[in-house]
């Protein structure tokens, strides 16, 4: 191996990528999908996260700089500390990724005011931890737009110990490699600056807030504190455009079919071969014992949600009406898609934005753990429970 020439295993990896591509779809339709889903990406996907970013910067800043970062920190640190070793203000990452989706962790994680209660290790394993409960807000309701109540329930459970699993191995691996990490601040406190404040000097460090100035109006402070934080979303709209736009592609790529209407390669987005999707069909019988999959077509929507849950849920009426589907799928498809929800892509951006790039492939195992950990645990406590109740009305 050393005898061969650097470049030459990088082009093999590429001409063997881009020639099975090119085989299946055609060499022309798989250059204008590539194209086509990069740019559909960029107008829909990354725009609208941007926006989240804006608004949920915003939000962030306003709760940091009115205490209620504060207040969540002494509420729900005796909850979050033995669960996920976190302090408790993990928690306003948690809900801001479950209202929306896992990129606008970025803007709470960099604000200074709330890393300050953050050590190193910890900072790192919180794209695992609020990733874990991704777009939650929208899977539970669509599940129970179609019918289904209870079911979404159990996913919750199932996704809190995804999350548990997914962030508390994270911690593992970053701490076993950099042991270092465990006493490490995010923010450092000798880092003192001054600033004049009604006419003294005042220390601060950069995650303190600057006493008020009492002839500074609440409307101004609030404005004020709006505007910055919707401009530190702009910056990481714009960071994650690379990670979408690439990993996601390529996923789709490797998820997706021919052209649903004509059952041909038109050249079109979000076309592709069907690759993972049928790897993961010649191991059915694994993910009807651990899931409790009825049928292999089911395999799809978790394949399809390491890309995007958006997308995966799309699947779920055309599985509906081939009558494939059960209560125990959507209570498992409520967790694996909240714990995996297109992590391949948003995790890879997420990790890149906050200057931990190095941990993006540690990243990608302890989330795929964690989901396939929480549809286990669905489907088993689902599975369980309907038992119980099934023989207790029996017997009575």
């Amino acid at each position: 191996m050393k005898k061969i020439p650097r470049g030459i295993p990088c082009l093999i990896v590429v001409v063997v990528l881009f020639g099975y591509l090119s085989s299946v779809m055609g060499f022309t339709n798989m250059l204008n999908t590539i194209m086509r889903t990069a740019h559909d990406l960029l107008l829909n996907t990354v725009f609208y996260l941007m926006a989240m970013c804006v608004l949920t910067g915003a939000l962030s800043r306003i709760f940091s700089v009115f205490g209620v970062v504060d207040l969540l920190q002494k509420m729900l640190k005796p909850v979050l500390r033995p669960l996920y070793n976190l302090p408790g203000v993990s928690s306003a990452g948690a809900l801001m990724t479950f209202l929306s989706d896992k990129p606008v962790i970025i803007s709470v994680a960099k604000n200074p005011l709330f890393a300050r209660y953050f050590k190193r290790y910890q900072h790192i394993s919180l794209v695992n931890f609020a990733g874990s409960y991704a777009m939650g807000l929208l899977v539970i309701i669509f599940m129970m737009g179609h019918g289904f109540y209870t079911e979404p329930l159990y996913g919750l459970v199932g996704a809190i110990v995804g999350s548990i699993t997914a962030t508390r191995l994270m911690q593992r691996l970053v701490l076993k490699e950099f042991p270092q990490y465990k006493d490490e601040d995010v923010i450092e406190e000798d880092n003192a600056q001054w600033s004049m404040v009604n006419g003294q000097l005042k220390r601060t460090t950069p995650y303190e807030t600057v006493p008020d100035d009492p002839r500074q109006t609440l409307f101004v402070r609030v404005l004020d504190a709006l505007l910055d934080g919707g401009k530190s979303g702009v910056e990481v709209g714009l960071a994650i455009i690379p990670g979408v736009l690439i990993i996601s592609t390529l996923v789709m790529m490797f998820t997706f079919g021919a052209d649903t209407n004509t059952g041909t390669y038109t050249g079109g987005a979000y076309q592709g071969t069907e690759l993972l999707p049928l790897l993961a069909g010649k191991v059915g019988f694994v993910f009807k014992w651990l899931f409790g999959f009825n049928a292999s077509e089911l395999v799809a929507f978790p394949i399809t949600a390491l890309g995007t849950v958006g997308a995966a849920l799309g699947l779920i009426p055309e599985m509906m009406s081939k009558g494939i589907i059960d209560s125990n799928a959507i209570a498992v498809f409520t967790a694996m898609g909240m714990c995996w929800s297109g992590f391949l892509s948003a995790d890879a951006a997420t990790l890149d934005s906050l200057g931990y790039r190095h941990f993006i492939s540690r990243s990608f195992i302890c989330t795929f753990t964690g989901g396939i950990v929480a549809g286990i645990i669905t489907h088993w406590l689902y599975f369980f429970i309907t038992y119980i109740i099934e023989n207790l009305i029996l017997h009575s």
